[in-house]
């Protein structure tokens, strides 16, 4: 068939992407006549009329009962967030967007789609055994076999595949937009995409369709179950809500809380070694997530593992905002980090301490170490070490597409007695890997019908914190929005400007290669702001796994380069892999900055004779919602 006879008339804006699935939507029907009743189709067992019968009956029951329970009592935030005027309007600017409508835009696609359809087809005539099929296009969410059993469902998965890909291709080749205005059309049309594809819709996937058949609608039911108890929750579940308990199995290291403010718990960690390093380590969680993302289980405890190199370890658990807290600003958190550092200081009598900061509680710290070094007092840190921490917003991912005066406006609204539900930002969190973070869970939990499993990281990612809104506020503004931290002397932190060109704290910067959420191309600016030495150091995976990944493991690598390359593509270019955990390698550079050890009792040890501590770990504030 040649591109002219295929291609629609000239000058008509016709709708073809409508026409591509009216044409599935035909072909799904003609699949699926065999299974409605029909003078010549086979009566279905009537056992099994009952169970369908059921599985109806049951799933109207708890649609009526959740309708009677919710009436009128929906949240306005909620509501606000899921205003189906405000997101008609956002799809449809999108739509205006994007030059779908172009007859030459309509015409390209409208042949190469009669060309995916001709190859695919192809691969099912004269009886070609299914295991020999060959699809042009391959996507992990259509990997099971089923999706290319029938031609039905090649088609419509390859078809997705292709109108996915000409219209991110076309969000991306779009011309005449600001960069943050592109930026977003791109994440937009990515978010859009992911929804629409075929698995996420029990008719149009056929694993939903035969599990459904199978098990008569019972997985319907169950799935409804799952998807109303996280509607009445606000939030979508993602592990097995009972399979954990804080201080049992999961944050449940030794440990005594030694300090606490109106902000924040200080815990100390038991030793587990006769003797410890003299200098020890503090640890600055983000706020925006609960400590124990370092402490989940014995076998990937970062935390654990630390004490058990012999470091007395602290760290810091914040306390979910409530209105008690709703007006505490950025300089409160960097005031808190100086008063943990001031108080370890002072129980153990050390000098200096080694810190940790993580994610935001970086970005937190490197102000801190300005605002130390400015006032002449850097010393107290000896080194510092950002997990997946940002300075420089130049290039800060997609969360830079949720800034805007639109969205924080959307923000402000959100917030209640100047606090922000958490469930929020778990939400835009989950919106930057829809794919893993939600739709493979409406497949799953809600269509399939499955029980959750019982996974310790995804339990702590569902354990939502809420958020002084004036201080999200702030931060997003000042640091995502106009970047202002790597300006000299252009903040204020407790009356003091601040220049990152001032921190001549030695430090250890690490990096995720696939972290979305603090790219490794942003964390890198890092580099190019101190004045001390530093190393870096660029590990396998993301946020959360790059970080939390125990030797014990094998899992994953790590990058180094002993050069001094300007750019992370030349660190790249130069650098050397190895295989598993960075952990060891911090552990050395901790050791040889301060290798002198001490024994370790005393208040080495929290909670011993003589010792006020204020109760165990993981402490109150952990547990608070």
């Amino acid at each position: 068939m040649t591109s002219n006879s295929a291609t629609p008339p000239a000058g008509q804006d016709s709708a073809v992407i409508e026409d591509l699935f009216r044409q599935q939507g035909e072909a799904l029907r003609a699949m699926f006549a065999p299974l409605m009743p029909t003078e010549h189709s086979q009566l279905p067992d009537p056992a099994d009329l009952q169970l369908w019968a059921m599985s109806a009956a049951k799933l109207q029951k708890m649609w009526l009962d959740f309708g009677a329970e919710r009436a009128g009592a929906i949240e306005p935030a909620l509501a606000k967030l899921g205003d189906a005027e405000r997101w008609s309007n956002l799809v449809s600017q999108w739509w205006t967007a994007m030059p779908l409508a172009a007859a030459e835009v309509q015409a390209k696609l409208w042949d190469d789609s009669v060309a995916m359809w001709t190859k695919v087809l192809s691969q099912y005539a004269g009886g070609k055994p299914k295991a020999e099929v060959e699809l042009p296009r391959k996507d992990r969410r259509f990997a099971d076999p089923r999706w290319r059993d029938q031609p039905v469902f090649a088609l419509l998965h390859q078809t997705y595949l292709l109108l996915a890909e000409r219209i991110n291709a076309l969000a991306e080749e779009t011309q005449g937009l600001p960069p943050e205005r592109k930026a977003q059309l791109r994440f937009l049309t990515r978010v859009i995409t992911d929804a629409m594809s075929p698995a996420n819709f029990p008719t149009t996937n056929p694993v939903v369709i035969e599990r459904t058949l199978e098990m008569k609608g019972e997985n319907l039911v169950k799935g409804v179950e799952h998807l109303l108890a996280d509607l009445r929750k606000g939030q979508l579940t993602h592990t097995d809500p009972h399979a954990f308990e804080l201080g049992r199995n999961i944050g449940a290291t030794p440990g005594k809380v030694v300090h606490e403010t109106p902000l924040f718990q200080l815990i100390q960690y038991s030793p587990t070694t006769e003797t410890v390093i003299e200098t020890p380590l503090v640890i600055f969680p983000p706020w925006i997530n609960r400590f124990y993302i370092l402490d989940l289980n014995p076998r990937n405890s970062f935390i654990r593992w630390a004490v058990a190199q012999g470091l007395t370890v602290f760290v810091v658990s914040w306390k979910s905002a409530d209105a008690s807290i709703a007006d505490v600003t950025w300089d409160d958190y960097i005031r808190a980090q100086i008063e943990a550092i001031d108080t370890v200081r002072d129980r153990l009598g050390v000098a200096g301490v080694h810190t940790i900061g993580y994610c935001v509680a970086g970005t937190t710290l490197a102000a801190t170490l300005a605002l130390l070094a400015r006032r002449g007092e850097a010393d107290k840190v000896a080194t510092a070490t950002f997990f997946t921490a940002q300075v420089d917003f130049e290039k800060a991912g997609d969360l830079k597409n949720f800034i805007d005066e639109g969205q924080l406006k959307l923000l402000e609204s959100l917030a209640t007695d100047g606090v922000l539900d958490g469930r929020y930002m778990a939400a835009t969190f989950n919106l930057l890997r829809s794919p893993d973070l939600i739709w493979n869970y409406v497949v799953n939990n809600y269509l399939l019908g499955q029980d959750y499993p019982a996974f310790d990281l995804l339990h702590w990612n569902g354990d939502t914190t809420n958020l002084p809104f004036k201080w999200q506020k702030a931060y997003l503004e000042d640091l995502y929005r106009d970047n202002r931290l790597v300006v000299p002397d252009a903040m204020m932190v407790d009356g003091t400007p601040i220049d990152l060109r001032q921190i001549a704290t030695p430090c250890y910067i690490q990096a995720g290669r696939e972290d979305h959420i603090a790219p490794a191309e942003s964390v890198w600016k890092l580099t190019r702001h101190l004045a001390g030495p530093w190393k870096f150091v660029l590990a396998g995976s993301g946020h959360i796994a790059g970080v939390v990944n125990p030797p014990e493991a094998g899992k994953y690598q790590y990058w180094l380069n002993d050069a001094d390359p300007a750019t992370l593509a030349a660190f790249i270019e130069g650098a050397r892999e190895i295989k598993g955990s960075w952990w060891p390698d911090w552990i050395d550079w901790i050791k040889s900055s301060s290798a002198k050890t001490v024994p370790a009792r005393g208040k080495r040890a929290p909670g011993g004779k003589g010792d006020r501590v204020i109760e165990d770990a993981p402490g109150r504030y952990v547990k608070t919602r």
